[in-house]
């Protein structure tokens, strides 16, 4: 789908349309469940697209890369991040959805919320968004091993943060794949 042409304000409608709650739900990982903050980081990286909208070729790829930057630049500023309140009912769930889905999701959502913007970036673009180490490198600008270091320590923090995730048992964790345990919209 490209900007190009004369309808490219339809096109870019379009694309909005059909492709905003994909894109909401990965900025409120980015945003550790701040679903305002993850507006906020949705809205600027659409208004960064529609300024180049007539010149790219993916407009979902480089909405995210938008996106990641975006909250890379955030973890960089100097001063401290606002702690972020967690203590939401979980959102309605699908009729398939049992307790323990709706548990893990709670729970795994205040664990990311309590790491570093940088740990929880990481693990987003690699199991949310299932990139591969080398593209997670390539939009988080550094190396592999980097990447692979940073993965390491934000699971171990993870499992510190949130040992009852492991409680959960095995038939969850089997039933759940990444995408499965949504965070919004």
């Amino acid at each position: 789908m490209s900007g190009r042409g004369e309808g490219y304000e339809d096109g870019f409608r379009t694309f909005v349309e059909t492709r905003s709650a994909a894109l909401l739900r990965t900025a409120v990982l980015l945003c550790g469940g701040d679903r305002h903050a993850a507006e906020d980081l949705l809205q600027n990286a659409l208004i960064k697209t529609l300024g180049r909208w007539q010149r790219i070729e993916d407009p979902e790829a480089y909405v995210r890369q938008v996106l990641y930057r975006q909250q890379i630049g955030r973890w960089r500023l100097k001063w401290p991040r606002r702690e972020v309140s967690v203590s939401e009912p979980p959102e309605a769930g699908r009729a398939e959805d049992s307790l323990a889905v709706a548990e893990l999701r709670v729970v795994l959502r205040a664990a990311l919320a309590r790491l570093t913007t940088r740990q929880r970036t990481v693990l987003v673009l690699r199991y949310f968004e299932d990139l591969p180490e080398a593209e997670v490198a390539a939009l988080l600008g550094c190396s592999v091993g980097t990447v692979r270091s940073t993965t390491h320590r934000s699971l171990a923090r993870l499992r510190t943060l949130a040992p009852e995730l492991a409680a959960l048992g095995p038939a969850v964790e089997e039933s759940v794949h990444p995408r499965a345990v949504e965070v919004g919209p």
